[in-house]
């Protein structure tokens, strides 16, 4: 099975997000369950950070609306421990600042599933400039969810391969 997988990464180690294999999806599915989970949230922050594929807010925003609501709670509750309580507080992110109410820390997965992908893209984006370590934290937490990460379209998978095939 090793040999196998490592015949499949080898087709990735120059793999360009612009023009991916045409069978990157399925590649991926068969990898990422069996490549250990920090080689993956590694290749998941390379592709958060790279210029070649969308912003990191987009990115979280599309994973955040393919997600079950246990799924977006765990992000939202990353990001929100991330920018912390005086940007929650100060209405910069508007509906979001009326989440937590009454001394809550915690946003529970059914008050996740009230909150729209571009509230959560808009939260990323304040977590990535004030916190720019979230985006490590956001790619070990999407590692946990491989095949979540398969909302991220051909191109970020393509250069999470290509990170995989170096590892």
């Amino acid at each position: 099975m090793l040999g196998n997988l490592m015949g499949v990464l080898d087709q990735y180690r120059n793999a360009s997000p612009t023009n991916p294999p045409a069978n990157v999806e399925q590649d991926y599915a068969q990898v990422a369950h069996a490549a250990p989970q920090g080689s993956l949230a590694t290749g998941l922050s390379e592709a958060f950070r790279s210029d070649q594929t969308p912003p990191f807010g987009q990115m979280v925003g599309t994973l955040f609306g393919n997600s079950n609501g246990q799924q977006r709670a765990g992000i939202l509750n990353q990001l929100l421990s991330s920018v912390g309580p005086s940007l929650l507080g100060s209405g910069a992110l508007g509906g979001l600042s009326g989440l937590l109410h009454g001394g809550q820390t915690q946003v529970t997965p059914e008050q996740a599933q009230q909150i729209p992908p571009q509230a959560v893209q808009d939260l990323a984006e304040h977590a990535q400039k004030q916190n720019p370590s979230i985006v490590d934290q956001a790619g070990q937490f999407y590692a946990q969810h491989p095949t979540l990460v398969q909302a991220l379209g051909a191109g970020s998978l393509a250069l999470i391969m290509s990170h995989l095939s170096r590892r």
